[in-house]
């Protein structure tokens, strides 16, 4: 049984812990068929919609994301099933955008259906030469009278081949780098939009390799204005970056269940494992990644929701963090659990599979650290001059 008493934290007001509580049925009552992704992601959307589980992750009417709502729910979902957690983040990560900068036409047409399951929605940032390094974008969006006509690749997008809508970043040229990218809603029945390959990894999700070869769209379906994608881009990532710190935490607290689980059962001339002192030191180590992954996460979350503008250090601080102590807790439960840890199909195994992309994408661990230290020099800087130092 995970632990809940951080729930009793400052950080949460007593709508979260009704969430959490009613979340945890639902989620204890998942039944997902792993055989076929993409048709158990479609499934899972459905489901999560008609239950009403995916209305945080998408607001219509202007009002912030409720991070720490986002949080629980994917840390709660990863805890039972990585794959449903997937579901859940990308309608969030998918329609951010739309929540944040679209128009009030765009948000009509999207964000009823991504929220209610309806329509399922993918973020396609990432190129084959530019992974973290968004401003090397190369994609373009040529401006040609009442149209926009795209041409390039995107790569690793998440619910590629399977979404209804995809949020798309092209480079439309104002100026150089970072500030000559644009953001746009795209539908994949444009002409011009090929899947060219689906992606398998070892814990399989959708995933794609998008092509548009002269694709035409309208320039209403330009989100924001011309030149402002790199800032749309940085602004969702913002949000969600501590919402993959909270699913790497829901699998790091599964592992600590099952191992808990495991050497309080499990005999070794005629003691509990639990007894070894060797075994006390693992537990107490995946214990304190646990807790101090959930205060750095609920810290970012709690700071965006109290009315931060940014909150990119808070945030890469927890993404790294849980991220990396994650992989360590899942590991030693691997380790306590001897032989039937690597047995395919145990959930250790499992989890030992679904953490790995976490401290990869939406921005890997050497990213994070580099924003971390240049945040922390700029804070100092900062400081610096206005004492006159």
């Amino acid at each position: 049984m995970a632990d809940k008493s951080f729930l009793s934290w400052p950080f949460f007001e007593d709508r979260h812990r009704t969430l959490a509580a009613e979340l945890e049925d639902f989620a204890k009552g998942l039944q997902v068929d792993h055989s076929d992704t993409d048709q158990a992601c479609r499934l899972l959307v459905k489901a999560m919609g008609a239950a009403g589980w995916l209305q945080p992750t998408a607001s219509e009417d202007g009002a912030p994301l409720d991070v720490r709502t986002l949080c629980l729910s994917r840390e709660i979902l990863a805890r039972h099933d990585g794959l449903a957690d997937f579901a859940l983040a990308m309608q969030g990560l998918g329609t951010g955008a739309l929540s944040l900068f679209g128009t009030a036409e765009q948000k009509a047409v999207w964000l009823p259906k991504t929220r209610s399951g309806e329509a399922i929605s993918a973020f396609a940032l990432t190129e084959p030469q530019s992974g973290s390094d968004v401003a090397n974008s190369t994609m373009t969006a040529t401006d040609d009278g009442d149209s926009y006509v795209l041409n390039g690749e995107k790569t690793w997008i998440s619910n590629g081949g399977i979404a209804d809508v995809y949020t798309l970043f092209a480079r439309t040229g104002e100026a150089p780098g970072a500030k000559g990218l644009s953001a746009f809603v795209v539908t994949p029945d444009r002409q011009g939009f090929e899947i060219t390959e689906r992606l398998d990894t070892i814990a399989p999700h959708p995933l794609a390799t998008l092509r548009f070869t002269d694709c035409r769209i309208k320039k209403s379906d330009l989100i924001g204005n011309p030149g402002d994608g790199f800032k749309i881009a940085m602004s969702v990532l913002d949000i969600f970056r501590s919402t993959v710190a909270a699913a790497a935490l829901g699998f790091a607290r599964r592992a600590l269940d099952e191992a808990l689980e495991r050497v309080s059962t499990r005999q070794i001339q005629g003691a509990p494992l639990a007894d070894l002192q060797m075994v006390q030191g693992h537990i107490a180590d995946m214990a304190l990644d646990v807790d101090a992954a959930a205060l750095l996460i609920y810290r970012a979350a709690w700071a965006k929701d109290s009315g931060a503008p940014r909150v990119t250090r808070e945030a890469a601080m927890a993404k790294l963090f849980a991220t990396e102590q994650a992989q360590q807790v899942i590991d030693k439960a691997v380790q306590l659990h001897g032989g039937d840890g690597v047995r395919s199909g145990e959930t250790v195994e499992k989890l030992y599979r679904e953490i790995r992309a976490l401290r990869i994408y939406e921005g890997a661990t050497d990213v994070q650290k580099i924003v971390i230290a240049r945040q922390t020099l700029g804070a100092f800087a900062a400081d610096s001059a206005n004492q006159g130092g």
